[in-house]
């Protein structure tokens, strides 16, 4: 008994240790760097008013040298997107998913924004913009070009300025084609082409009219001038990521790149790179036989951004020869179907691990497969959230049962329990072993009672990891007044859940279902008899409170699964107990608790 209730003591000082660093540390310090983050764009953005310098680039930097673009130099923000889209003829991009164009000046991909995602929950609210020119306040740009020497003459570059054969605008039926013909005679043709979603192809042919053998080297880069507003928690990764051929998964957050300035893996052959947010991302894909150098960047030179790049080896082009290289650029939501579809039909190895499914991602992405599953049936993850509960809910049932019959087991010993607590009295080696003898001979287990909850451990995070990285369930609405399963529930009890013309703080945001949550909570632990030691009666009454409060921030979606949960845990303990003839305790515990105490069967 003294390690049972050292036990329960333990899980109360590491829930309340938990709600303390919730409140007093990880809330102001998100407050405190939202500000810090708005103070320090602000900043910039007065600095940076008297800069002209456009592209993202110097002029230095344009591939004669053998220099990747990005080494020097920064974009100012004194534009806004309007006038820093309409500097440079561009060719439009109109898609069933996508909308933007390309900019001749680099080919670069700098104007991209998403059809199907809304900024909020309201469908007349503007689409999210992904990309956007290196001039503007959140420049976020993609660009290939090559990168040579005085023999090469002017490479493709930032400054480059293509010229579009034709005319039109690229959609998934008809691509585009840009030429562009160097000071040496070299002429590229580049074809772009996109997918019905958000995936580009280009592809470059490049025809050597001089007289020399030349050599040059194809790089790819994807650049943005900021961070994400929202700071990133620790289950999701944002910021440069990579699947680096033999060289692995490589994950950079923005503060490590920040600190380290550049992070150089090495050179690979095959796989991809970029920038990842929560819900969107850029990558590179290079051709995947050929080793190339890749390098994630943080520079400060004229004007912080972020750069994740590579540079593939040279190649060799004889006079007369032409060759073909063709890269691919996602730009695009990080939907799980697609992504997955990306990886096989174009053969890019583990591209699936841009979502970030964490370490138990065997227990995580099924998990999302269940629920999709019943989405895709129901049209409605909140149902599919209710449906895998019980799904799942089935396939732990034969080790609940048994958890819950030797909880019963346990209830029906408690006669003799107290015999030996006479018995053996103030001895508690003795009581101590006596009990365990007793467990042994009854074949009872004494935590039976920690199991069903411990059992929802890995189902809680996978959900929660389910409903906080995936984008499907960005603004799923569930009934009511729950239109968005990944946000935490809008109401709160102390404005009579919106009755009351005020705003409460965020941390006071305790909503309909953490109340539910809570009762059914307390419910639960109140179908087993009070426990007679004061400090686990005292842990048994206030830890429904405490994982009221402690879950009221977390996504609607998590909170309704686990008042689901247990509402059928309660059901099936209750089924359970009276199958084997004990007596169910909660409806005595209730009147207990209110003042109407009843005689002990």
């Amino acid at each position: 008994m003294e390690k049972n209730r050292n036990y329960f003591v333990a899980i109360a000082l590491s829930v309340l240790i938990l709600v303390a660093w919730q409140f007093l540390y990880v809330n102001p310090k998100l407050e405190k760097d939202r500000a810090a983050l708005e103070a320090q764009q602000a900043a910039q953005t007065t600095e940076q008013t008297t800069t002209t310098t456009a592209g993202g680039t110097t002029p230095a930097a344009t591939g004669t040298n053998g220099t990747l673009p990005g080494a020097a130099g920064g974009a100012a923000t004194t534009e806004t997107r309007e006038q820093a889209l309409a500097k440079s003829a561009r060719v439009e991009i109109d898609t069933p998913a996508l909308a933007g164009s390309i900019n001749l000046t680099g080919a670069r991909f700098d104007d991209l924004k998403l059809k199907e995602f809304h900024e909020t929950v309201d469908k007349t609210s503007p689409i999210i913009t992904l990309l956007s020119p290196a001039e503007t306040e959140h420049g976020y740009f993609a660009e290939i070009g090559y990168v040579g020497s005085e023999a090469t003459g002017q490479m493709p570059g930032p400054q480059t300025v293509w010229t579009q054969d034709g005319a039109g605008k690229l959609t998934q039926t008809t691509p585009v084609k840009l030429s562009y013909t160097n000071d040496k005679g070299i002429t590229f043709t580049r074809t772009i082409s996109v997918d019905e979603h958000y995936m580009f192809t280009v592809t470059d042919s490049i025809e050597n009219r001089t007289e020399t053998p030349v050599a040059l080297s194809a790089y790819g880069r994807t650049t943005r001038f900021f961070k994400p507003s929202t700071p990133s928690v620790y289950v999701l990764h944002e910021g440069f990521i990579g699947e680096l051929g033999d060289l692995g998964l490589h994950e950079v957050k923005y503060k490590d790149a920040e600190k380290d300035t550049t992070v150089a893996p090495g050179k690979a052959t095959g796989g991809w790179l970029g920038i990842t947010d929560k819900y969107w991302a850029t990558a590179l894909v290079p051709p995947q036989a050929t080793p190339y150098e890749t390098r994630f960047s943080y520079f400060q030179d004229g004007r912080p951004r972020y750069q994740a790049d590579y540079r593939q080896d040279d190649v060799t082009i004889a006079p007369g020869q032409t060759i073909e290289v063709k890269n691919l650029f996602f730009g695009g939501a990080k939907e799980v179907p697609i992504i997955d579809q990306y990886k096989t039909s174009y053969s890019i190895p583990h591209f699936d691990l841009m979502i970030d499914w964490g370490w138990f991602w065997f227990f995580t992405k099924p998990m999302f497969q269940l629920m999709d599953f019943f989405y895709r049936y129901f049209g409605n993850f909140g149902i599919a959230i209710l449906i895998t509960t019980i799904v799942v809910k089935g396939l732990f049932f034969p080790l609940a049962s048994k958890q819950y019959a030797s909880m019963a087991n346990m209830k029906k010993m408690q006669p003799k329990m107290e015999e030996l607590k006479a018995k053996h009295g103030d001895d508690r080696m003795a009581l101590q072993q006596a009990m365990m003898q007793l467990y042994k001979e009854e074949k009872i287990n004494p935590l039976a009672g920690c199991w069903p909850i411990l059992l929802q451990v890995p189902v809680f995070f996978a959900l929660y990891k389910v409903i906080y990285v995936t984008i499907e369930m960005r603004h799923a609405p569930f009934f009511g007044w729950i239109q968005d399963l990944s946000a935490p529930d809008p109401t709160s009890l102390f404005n009579l859940f919106g009755l009351l013309p005020y705003d409460v703080p965020h941390a006071l945001l305790i909503g309909v279902w953490p109340i539910i949550m809570g009762i059914t909570m307390f419910m639960q632990m109140r179908m087993n008899p009070t426990p007679p030691d004061p400090t686990q009666a005292m842990i048994f009454t206030w830890m429904p409170l405490v994982f009221t409060f402690m879950l009221a921030s977390f996504p609607a979606g998590l909170v309704i699964y686990w008042a689901w949960n247990n509402t059928l845990s309660i059901v099936q303990q209750a089924i359970i107990m009276k199958r084997h003839g004990v007596k169910i305790e909660l409806f005595d515990n209730l009147k207990g608790l209110f003042g109407k105490k009843t005689k002990p069967s």
